[in-house]
């Protein structure tokens, strides 16, 4: 019985690591929907939603680079995408009246936000002071 609870958990220890693993390890903008929205800014200290549509330009000049920043930000920040034709509750939630519309999540709460196609720079440079991240290529003490 005791080597039985025993394998359970370090079953259970190894499924743990690597659901941790595989979070950190994570890259990449993740969809939301109205469904999923509450859980994705609830469950991640610093997350970025960039709200678009399919039919608007802009919004597709800045997909790229909120991409990148996902990729260059991985373990710091969890960015999502949220169309906002097919999630007007959360558009309206937020007031969302021209996209795209970048908003920045620290714990739940909403800090900032940013509207229109801005250069990666000054995404990156809004992010990292919203956050309180260290700049890129700062050595951690």
């Amino acid at each position: 019985m005791d080597d039985e609870l025993e394998f359970l958990r370090q079953k259970r220890a190894r499924e743990r690591l690597a659901e941790m693993e595989r979070k950190a390890s994570f890259q990449g903008v993740v969809p939301v929907s109205e469904i999923t929205f509450n859980t994705f800014i609830s469950e991640n200290r610093f997350a970025v939603v960039d709200f678009w549509a399919e039919w608007c330009g802009p919004c597709r000049r800045v997909a790229p680079v909120v991409e990148a920043l996902s990729h260059e930000m991985a373990g710091l920040v969890t960015f999502a995408k949220c169309n906002t034709d097919e999630a007007p509750r959360i558009a309206r939630q937020f007031n969302i009246t021209a996209i795209p519309t970048i908003i920045l999540y620290a714990n739940g709460k909403m800090i900032d936000r940013v509207t229109g196609a801005v250069p990666k720079e000054t995404l990156r440079s809004v992010i990292i002071r919203a956050f309180g991240l260290p700049p890129p290529g700062a050595e951690s003490v």
